[in-house]
């Protein structure tokens, strides 16, 4: 099942995690058959509230949901049959898929020009849209250098590190608390992310702020490759964004904690970057600093392809 797919993160990166979801819900609207609009369209909502439901923290999910969602709601108020909801729905996962991708060579493109002739770059946990600044840099010619820290306790560093060196990136893998030694070599940073509040802080793989933080007190520069449907339109109205608090088996072996049953495990998912250690996000839209981002969300509220309003579709629940 998606969800289950989604819970157990055989599908991450909150990029992959907003397409997964969106094909998901096409699937299940395409394939569903109903008597009646509403019977349709309770079923179809159900199945968006599920997935949503799978990764509290990763805003992509639900803001690809309701996206998807919004579509097959305006056809259902409208008094629409049962075909043309399925359509619309069907429509509006299509739009997002195809966005989504392209924002991510948007950002390789726009990131790419922000990187030097011989940079070194570090980076932490595995994004789509930062990999495309790099490996956008690298087709320049660029001559970049990256080192990716291991990103514990599941090492997406890892698998960064593989998809950087086979496209023949120079790549160095570092254990997370290393971080610090090598900040002095680094000329930037650049991360993903997984969600981004009203203020600008950023919200991404546990390990984020602490990188943030050396990069700030050594001067580094701090990039984040994000698309813009990783604003998370509900910090708007004062509601936080919840951190995900994942299984302790991540962190220690079954048989370690059975040998040692008073100790305690915390092991959140993700933290937050305060916005005065980003210096700018990179988006499909274009660089943002973190006091950009509130402009940038009244801009997509407002913004309209004909059909759908994307801010207006991200708060929909």
């Amino acid at each position: 099942m998606a969800f289950d797919a989604l819970k157990t993160m055989q599908v991450h990166g909150a990029g992959r995690i907003a397409r997964f979801a969106a094909q998901a819900l096409r699937d299940y609207a395409s394939n569903t058959e109903a008597k009646t609009p509403k019977e349709y369209w309770d079923l179809v909502q159900t199945a968006g509230e599920r997935l949503r439901s799978a990764r509290p923290t990763a805003v992509s999910l639900p803001n690809a949901v309701n996206y998807v969602l919004y579509g097959g709601r305006t056809a259902f108020e409208s008094g629409s049959p049962v075909a043309d909801i399925r359509q619309a729905t069907i429509d509006s996962a299509n739009d997002f898929l195809v966005g989504s991708i392209a924002a991510v060579k948007v950002i390789g493109e726009i990131g790419a020009k922000r990187i030097k002739n011989g940079d070194t770059i570090i980076t932490h946990c595995n994004s789509e849209a930062a990999i495309s600044i790099m490996k956008t840099a690298h087709d320049l010619g660029r001559g970049i250098k990256v080192i990716c820290d291991e990103t514990r306790p599941r090492y997406q560093g890892r698998k960064t590190a593989a998809t950087l060196a086979d496209y023949g990136i120079d790549t160095t893998i570092i254990i997370d608390s290393a971080c610090r030694l090598f900040i002095d070599k680094a000329d930037r940073v650049i991360v993903g992310c997984d969600a981004i509040s009203a203020n600008g802080a950023l919200v991404n793989k546990v390990g984020t702020s602490q990188v943030a933080l050396l990069a700030h007190e050594s001067r580094v520069n701090f990039m984040v490759a994000a698309e813009t449907y990783k604003i998370d339109f509900k910090t708007l109205t004062g509601e936080l964004i919840e951190i995900e608090e994942r299984d302790a088996l991540e962190v220690a072996p079954k048989e370690w904690m059975t040998q040692h049953p008073n100790v305690k495990f915390h092991n959140p998912a993700f933290d937050v970057t305060p916005p005065q250690f980003v210096d700018f996000y990179v988006t499909e839209k274009g660089l943002i600093p973190p006091g950009g981002i509130l402009a940038m969300m009244k801009e997509l509220y407002r913004y309209s392809d004909g059909s759908m309003s994307i801010g207006k579709a991200f708060f929909y629940q």
